[in-house]
């Protein structure tokens, strides 16, 4: 028996490994680190103290299956490793190098016994009552600082019409010692920005995903000034014996003065119907009655039922990875959330998206995805027509899947009027106009969608596919490089950066931000496709083919896009070739063919009658 198959939890020096949790913390905080070195050092660990040779974690990162330098990725995982543990090769307090034979782990490993039974093959453990009441008060919290954040910037602001005040919510701190609690900070920071856009969106402005944030020492003052807000959130939430403890303040930016600030003590079971007690109370303090209309359709935002609310945060968390297996963590978290509250719409739009994202984020078979997304997304619309989430899941499945734009144009608009302040939205659309060469209206998008979340390395990712596909190269550069610096572990950014490199005719370093994915352990058919192309356009014939050898390999085991052969074949001028598995990904309804009417990579096939065939069949051709 491993050490893994009785304990959860192994703690060495300042880490901890969660292994239920796919995770690495130190002194409570989450360390950063890709698959491939998590899986060596969770190996590593397992077997300390004893020899583990470079076969063996070739054959536990890889299997038979190698798409990469092994040497070379081997170095790169221990290279993450020690640079997560703050480890060195000279003096190892945890990894010692065997030269010539391997690896041996030497720290010293105390098993923690599990709090509770895992459920394989999820992170999440069953709720606890700490789980419930944590639930609970998440779905209370993010009300009160809506109403209290919303009526007392819209009285301050009353009169004043030049613009609206802005604000962004800072990390949500949970006072408590359990390092499990980070997802819920995360969720919980998201959804009471969320919520807090849609009291009043002509006069609230809010600023997007502030988590970088967490634990930081900058004084509110530079955080608004990078932000661009005129007031802060600051939140906590504590379990205190069987009550729970709410603690809510508003920091105006230009003199850091806490304007406004509560506590609430409230029994678990009276959480669910604080919101109008509390609204009431505040807005009796400030002489202003809140619409009935804007609390029905806050309290239709949310489950009632805190075990969903908690699964559903678990999986928002795991859909933030955009990997192939975090969007199947992320499913299954949906799914458990859903069984739980069949009208749960924020689940169903989650869903759905997370359905429609996994042909272009984890290479997921479009003909499997597709039923369930349609499905996903028009549960969601019934379950609550006025959510934005939902409008926004249609939207995005309608582009991405269904190919039906001006639909999706109509969704993603509405879900924007629903809420303006969802910075998502806009990213969406940003994309899809760009897909169908609408070049200024897709920057506007854009640039809306960096100003509300101007910290979100997707929207800068994004950003750069929509300069590139408008061949505005050095902005796609610009936006790739600033995708990287706010979030070294998003492969997107590299891709991104990547594809504008080698656009400038950069080749050399356009392969080298494709290494830094292999380092990252995101190897899919984007990352492959796109080295064998540039390969391809460099000249190197036969390593352009070995990349096709190792698609047709990959293949063998599980689904991979037909575009990404036909990529390589662009690359290389082989029309016949290029144009067989151009059929193929139209018969599999391969969604990278969206890029076909914008990206330059096809630029000299454009004037064949064949190309023109394709687009009209997709429902490209109202495209430039």
């Amino acid at each position: 028996m491993s050490l893994s198959d009785s304990h959860q939890i192994l703690r060495f020096g300042d880490f901890e490994l969660d292994l239920t949790a796919y995770e690495l913390r130190r002194r409570g905080r989450v360390v950063k680190l890709g698959r491939q070195p998590m899986d060596l050092l969770i190996l590593l660990v397992e077997r300390r103290r004893q020899l583990v040779s470079r076969g063996e974690i070739v054959d536990r990162l890889w299997g038979k299956d190698v798409f990469v330098d092994v040497e070379t990725g081997v170095n790169t995982a221990i290279s993450k490793i020690r640079q997560a543990l703050r480890d060195s090769a000279e003096a190892p307090a945890f990894v010692e190098t065997v030269p010539g034979k391997g690896y041996r782990f030497i720290g010293i490993v105390d098993p923690v016994a599990p709090q509770a039974e895992a459920v394989p093959p999820l992170p999440p453990p069953p709720a606890t009552s700490n789980t419930m009441i944590y639930s609970r008060a998440a779905i209370a919290v993010a009300v009160v600082v809506v109403v209290a954040v919303s009526i007392f910037a819209f009285v301050r602001i009353k009169g004043d019409g030049a613009r609206p005040v802005a604000l962004a919510v800072l990390p949500f701190e949970t006072l408590d010692s359990d390092p499990e609690r980070a997802y819920l900070a995360a969720g919980l920071t998201d959804e009471t920005s969320a919520s807090l856009a849609q009291i009043d969106p002509a006069r609230v402005s809010v600023k997007g995903r502030t988590l970088r944030y967490k634990g930081t020492t900058m004084s509110a003052a530079e955080i608004g000034r990078e932000l661009g807000v005129d007031y802060l959130v600051e939140s906590s939430i504590r379990a205190e014996g069987p009550r729970v403890r709410v603690t809510v303040a508003l920091i105006r930016i230009r003199d850091q003065q806490h304007v406004w600030s509560q506590s609430f003590e409230r029994q678990p079971t009276s959480l669910l119907g604080l919101q109008q007690e509390l609204s009431s109370a505040i807005a009796e303090q400030v002489s202003l009655r809140l619409s009935p209309d804007r609390m029905n359709g806050l309290g239709l935002r949310q489950t009632r039922n805190a075990e969903a609310y908690d699964a559903w945060l678990r999986g928002r968390d795991q859909t933030h990875r955009r990997t192939a297996e975090g969007n199947g963590r992320a499913i299954a978290l949906y799914q458990q959330a859903l069984a739980l509250d069949a009208d749960y719409a924020l689940a169903w739009s989650d869903l759905a998206v997370t359905y429609a994202a996994g042909p272009i984020n984890g290479d997921a078979r479009p003909g499997d995805v597709a039923p369930r997304a349609r499905m996903a997304s028009e549960r969601a619309v019934q379950a609550n027509p006025q959510l934005a989430e939902a409008q926004l899941a249609l939207g995005y499945d309608l582009w991405m899947i269904e190919w039906k734009w001006p639909a999706a144009e109509v969704a993603l608009r509405r879900a924007i009027d629903l809420d303006p302040s969802n910075a998502s939205t806009y990213r969406v659309l940003g994309h899809a106009l760009s897909q169908a060469g609408r070049h200024q209206d897709a920057e506007a998008a854009m640039r809306r969608s960096r100003e509300l979340d101007p910290l979100d390395a997707l929207n800068r990712a994004i950003s750069s596919q929509v300069a590139f596909q408008a061949r505005d190269i050095p902005a796609a550069t610009e936006h790739a490089r600033r995708a990287i610096v706010l979030d070294p572990s998003l492969w997107i950014g590299y891709v991104e950066l990547a594809q504008a490199l080698e656009g400038a005719g950069e080749h050399d370093l356009a392969l080298e931000a494709l290494a830094d994915v292999e380092r990252l352990g995101s190897v899919n058919s984007k990352l492959l496709s796109l080295r064998g192309y540039i390969l391809a356009r460099m000249g190197r014939i036969d390593a352009a083919r070995e990349a096709l050898t190792l698609l047709d390999a990959y293949a063998r085991d599980r689904y991979v896009p037909p575009y990404a052969q036909a990529l390589i074949y662009a690359g290389l001028g082989e029309r016949d070739a290029m144009f067989k598995s151009l059929e193929l990904a139209y018969a599999a309804r391969d969604v990278h063919l969206i890029y076909l009417p914008v990206d330059m990579k096809w630029d000299p096939y454009r004037a064949e009658p064949r190309f023109a065939d394709l687009l009209a069949r997709c429902g490209f051709t109202g495209s430039r």
